[in-house]
């Protein structure tokens, strides 16, 4: 059995911290900011207050953008950096990207990975996309929507001023980004240079607006050449020298601009991946694939088959994987405070498996891609987890 290095593996879990300073406190205090509730704490470091007074507000998250990966370097966004946040449970896209759009929890949006068993359909899907994992097949041919399936209002909808969606055009209007994105006019765009025009043009507009802009190339680089490589490096320079740009247009607008990620990276090495191909008495205890992340997996047990699984994990990888039971990680108030939502149980499964220090686990179907990611999240570890807070000043 290939073990993880002993420096890694015993890492403390770096969790969310929903009292005032995660991405869910940042959403509290902007939509207070703007002229709506929120359920949540304000961001301690950033509480409404300290937001107010400018005439647009810009929200900019790139994804993957880490706080290890912005601290170690020098440019616009580091100068105006205040302080870092942690993300939400698990540190992903799929959902970090619905607290950002509708301001709650996942423990209240209840989105709570890549892949996802909905009992609603009886399937396991990948909600971004909206597909079924197998087969790739769109919900929308099925005459399923995502608001008939996620039940969710968009933050948008509950701000009383103009809202505005700056998105890659391919997936601008896919039903995800057109069902959280409510009443939001949304725009379109190809690349860094027009991202940057748009989020330019809707400054200058004399009326006061909220602007949600996004950038995924930093995650799609490092998926593919990890997130200390050179096309990581050569993207984050852009990036930041269009926001050093951006800085005086925002500024003479009397506008401020936000910017943070839904989550960090790290590597994984292929050494480190755990293919449920080689552990067929793992794989046998489970009623349906691993679901999730594969830095945090939701496991479906066969009825009476929880005593197995238990035992398999504690015998041939505990050294590469901890388990903990579902119910005891909604407890704990890893995915937020407060109500669950109601299908939030059946969306994890019955226990949790997180592997320890770069592993993965990998549980393919037939007929699936079998695509590598050399960069990777939805841990815990401090990389996965801890994002920055950049906020520019009005003038």
């Amino acid at each position: 059995m290939h073990a993880a290095g002993n420096a890694e593996k015993d890492l403390t879990l770096a969790l969310p911290d929903y009292r005032g300073g995660s991405l869910v406190n940042l959403m509290s205090s902007i939509a207070a900011t703007l002229g709506s509730g929120s359920p949540y704490p304000p961001l301690a470091k950033l509480p409404a207050d300290a937001l107010a007074g400018g005439r647009h507000l810009v929200l900019l998250v790139v994804d993957g953008l880490g706080m290890n990966t912005l601290a170690g370097r020098d440019g616009a966004l580091r100068r105006h950096l205040v302080g870092e946040l942690t993300s939400v449970f698990p540190s992903t896209t799929a959902s970090a990207i619905p607290t950002f759009l509708t301001g709650l929890a996942p423990q209240q949006h209840g989105l709570t990975g890549w892949n996802m068993y909905f009992r609603e359909i009886g399937a396991v899907i990948a909600p971004l996309p909206f597909r079924v994992r197998t087969g790739r097949h769109a919900l929308r041919e099925a005459g399923v929507t995502p608001a008939a399936l996620f039940g969710l209002a968009s933050l948008f909808d509950r701000l009383p001023l103009p809202c505005h969606v700056v998105s890659p055009r391919n997936i601008v209007h896919s039903d995800f980004n057109v069902a959280l994105s409510g009443r939001a006019q949304r725009h379109g765009y190809e690349s860094l240079d027009d991202l940057f025009n748009a989020i330019a043009a809707l400054l200058h507009s004399q009326e006061p607006s909220y602007i949600y802009a996004y950038w995924p190339q930093i995650d799609s680089l490092a998926h593919a050449h990890g997130i200390g490589s050179a096309p990581v490096a050569a993207a984050l320079d852009a990036l930041d020298a269009a926001f050093e740009a951006l800085l005086g247009v925002a500024q003479a607008c009397g506008s401020r601009i936000v910017v943070t990620a839904d989550h960090g990276l790290i590597d994984s090495p292929a050494d480190q991946a755990i293919d449920l191909d080689d552990h067929p008495g793992l794989r046998d205890a489970l009623l349906l694939p691993l679901c999730g992340e594969s830095r945090m997996a939701y496991a479906y047990v066969r009825a009476g088959r929880e005593a197995q699984l238990e035992d398999y994990v504690r015998t041939r990888l505990s050294d590469r994987v901890r388990l903990l039971k579902s119910t005891d990680i909604v407890r704990q108030g890893w995915l937020g405070p407060g109500d669950p939502h109601p299908a939030l149980l059946d969306r994890l499964g019955d226990y949790v498996l997180i592997p320890r220090g770069s592993a993965i686990l990998r549980d393919w179907l037939k007929g699936e891609e079998r695509h590598v990611h050399v960069g990777i999240h939805g841990g815990l570890s401090d990389a996965e987890m801890r994002v920055p807070l950049v906020v520019t000043p009005l003038a």
